[in-house]
Formats: C-alpha cells, sequence, structure tokens
C-alpha cells in the first residue's frame, strides 16, 4: 500500500476544485474536508500514546479503560461498559490484564458486594498521566496555532459533535473528573 502524502495549504480544503464544503443544511455533498481531517487528527492524537502502550503490549482499548478509570475512581464495571461502549467480554480481556500488571485494583463495592469498584494504582496513575501529557502536547501545540478562544471554540465543536442524548451526561462525566483531579492536587 502506498503512503499517503498530503500537501494541504494553509487556506484548507475549499480552495480546491470539487470539494467544497457544504453550508449548514446542505446534505447534497458529504463534508469530506472535516471528516478526513478528523479521521487523521485521530490518528496522530493516539499515535503518540500507542507508541508508548506498545512497548507494554497494550493497545487503544487499554488506553481507554485507564483513562477512563483514572478520571472516575471508583467507577463501576457498569458503568465503564456503558462510557466505553464496548461488549462486556472486549472489558474483561483488557480489564485481566491491567489488573494482572500493576496498574488497575478491583474491589467489591461496600453496599453491594456484587458491584466491582475500579481504581488505578500508583503505576497505573502514572502511566495515564504519561499518555494524557502526550495527548495534552498536541492539542495545546494546535490550539496555540488557532489563537484566543480556540479552547472554548473546540470544546463547543467536540460537544456538539455527541448524540444530542448524550451530552449532558458527557459533560458531567467530565466535571466529575476535573473535580476529581482538583481533589488530587
Amino acid at each position: 500500500m502506498a503512503d499517503i502524502n498530503l500537501k494541504v495549504r494553509a487556506a484548507g480544503f475549499a480552495d480546491r476544485p470539487g470539494s467544497a464544503t457544504p453550508g449548514p443544511g446542505d446534505a447534497r455533498e458529504p463534508s469530506w474536508d472535516i471528516i478526513e481531517l478528523l479521521f487523521f487528527a485521530y490518528r496522530d492524537f493516539v499515535g503518540d500514546p500507542d507508541v508508548v502502550l506498545s512497548k507494554l503490549a497494550f493497545g487503544r482499548a487499554h488506553h481507554r479503560v485507564l483513562h477512563f478509570v483514572n478520571r472516575n475512581p471508583g467507577i463501576k464495571v457498569a458503568d465503564l461498559l456503558g462510557i466505553l461502549n464496548i461488549t462486556k467480554q472486549s472489558l474483561g480481556r483488557v480489564l485481566k490484564q491491567l489488573i494482572d500488571e500493576g496498574y488497575v485494583l478491583q474491589k467489591e463495592g461496600a453496599q453491594d458486594r456484587r458491584q466491582r469498584l475500579l481504581y488505578v494504582t500508583a503505576k497505573g496513575e502514572a502511566l495515564a498521566s504519561k499518555l494524557a501529557s502526550l495527548q495534552t502536547q498536541r492539542i495545546t501545540r494546535a490550539l496555540a496555532e488557532l489563537g484566543p478562544g480556540a479552547h472554548e471554540a473546540a470544546r463547543r465543536f467536540l460537544i456538539a459533535m455527541i448524540d444530542a442524548e448524550n451530552r449532558d451526561d458527557v459533560v458531567r462525566l467530565i466535571a466529575r473528573g476535573d473535580h476529581v483531579r482538583k481533589q488530587r492536587a
């Protein structure tokens, strides 16, 4: 398979013939440029942590689990399944590895012993922080190129990309994670 080499002019894709981005309400032509930019941005956004994870024989699923357990100490396995939208079997395999290798602890609930509550260990917190730091560096560089107000504009755009019925839950989850982080500091 050939490498893809792109040369994108600063003005963006819209100035190329045949690549105009549809305006609001115009469903005749897909937003190819935004679709492809999201694919490439995601590739690079997860690529930095992928290098670290591969040395540990972990993948992106491990990263996502570690991220959400780190941001939500004591999260129920059932809640994590809902956040990640994956099967119990997929989560079980990844979780077992993270537990066996000392990155995550699993405890039973105090009121309901059937509950499985998840916590990162010091080792897990260190790895989650390292991965988040790599991604933060990329985000910081990109936002700096866009100037003042870019962080809030990016945040609004990403929230708007989430299905409307899930937005409030996602915003609450992020706020809860921010609250936990401030308590740790």
